[in-house]
């Protein structure tokens, strides 16, 4: 019997041939939770990930939804950030679940997300060295661990290029002040490691406006990244 990673109670996986011949690794979620896990459609912004079949026509065009569209007319946050592919929509279970994972300090949840995070990064971002997004250091005093790092656990070393300067919530604030505070100096590049010639794929838990992978994004261009994308569990 297995214990689920959400609700706790015990169940049976039932076997398969894939995991008895390709050596799948264990499910970690009963069929009750992992049936309110709601993947990102296939029909999805194409630099956000954002499902573009809950949207109205005139909210996205040509694969792209319409916040994206503004992030790129504007001449201060074009192609700051290449792309994010999210694996699950922010539904109110996943909401629940990752607020479980972060304030109550059951980081054994994100062994259920690494092994998916893991296969994206090897079909789309096999190329461009995994950087987590760093919590600020008071926050990290809080929690006792980054979400972002753990997510990496099995799969990629955490390479600590980067330094959370200020630490600021996005979702209240309205665009405009978005937009500023991408160019504010967020983070900063950490001076003990040395500074990749790579692609970077930012790690990290939400995407919800974008804001902070292109806080970031701006840091590394500055020092000469030439592409920087995002691999997040999930899309707001």
């Amino acid at each position: 019997m297995i214990i689920c990673l959400c609700c706790n109670e015990r169940f049976a996986e039932k076997p398969t041939w894939r995991a008895l011949f390709l050596h799948e690794p264990q499910a970690r979620l009963c069929n009750r939770c992992e049936q309110q896990l709601c993947p990102v459609s296939e029909v999805a912004c194409q630099i956000c990930s954002r499902s573009l079949d809950k949207l109205s026509p005139e909210q996205y065009q040509d694969g792209i939804c319409y916040d994206c569209l503004r992030w790129e007319k504007d001449e201060r946050t074009k192609g700051l950030l290449e792309r994010n592919v999210s694996l699950f929509e922010y539904n109110s279970f996943l909401k629940e679940w990752l607020t479980m994972y972060k304030f109550r300090g059951d980081a054994v949840i994100a062994t259920y997300f690494a092994s998916k995070l893991k296969k994206v990064y090897h079909e789309k971002f096999s190329e461009y060295l995994p950087v987590p997004i760093p919590l600020h250091e008071e926050r990290l005093m809080e929690r006792g661990f980054n979400q972002a790092e753990l997510f990496m656990k099995g799969w990629a070393e955490p390479y600590p290029l980067l330094v959370r300067q200020l630490d600021s919530k996005q979702s209240k604030k309205t665009r405009q002040e978005r937009v500023q505070q991408v160019l504010a100096p967020v983070f900063s590049l950490n001076r003990e490691v040395i500074l990749p010639k790579s692609n970077i794929v930012l790690i990290d838990d939400i995407y919800t406006t974008g804001t902070t992978l292109r806080q970031a994004a701006v840091t590394l261009k500055k020092f000469g990244i030439s592409k920087v994308a995002s691999i997040t569990v999930a899309r707001a």
